[in-house]
């Protein structure tokens, strides 16, 4: 967990920095029963299909990406927020430089 931000205000957008070429990330709280990670992926970048065992709550900080969710395509942009059902295969691309908080809780 990040001590350095407990107790403070803080804006998620700002906690991780976009980096060329490449994904970014800075994990916020990690706890036994869930954890909260904000990602920075470059223009390009994205993460290939795969699943979770937990629901995941995914919030766009910046930017567009196209998101892809049990065989659905969505086009997110700041502010909007998807939720991954726990084995669902999903999978992310960005379509500009873009931001996310991932918060995802187990049981």
């Amino acid at each position: 967990m990040s001590d350095d931000i407990k107790g403070k205000v803080i804006r998620l957008d700002e906690l991780v920095e976009y980096q060329d070429g490449t994904v970014a990330s800075r994990m916020v709280i990690k706890q036994k029963n869930g954890n909260i990670t904000i990602f920075s992926f470059d223009e390009d970048e994205g993460l290939s299909e795969h699943t979770a065992p937990f629901d995941a709550l995914v919030t766009i900080l910046d930017g567009e990406c196209e998101i892809w969710l049990e065989g659905k395509t969505f086009e997110m942009k700041t502010g909007d927020s998807i939720i991954f059902p726990a084995n669902a295969p999903h999978a992310l691309s960005a379509i500009t430089k873009f931001k996310m908080s991932l918060t995802m809780i187990k049981e």
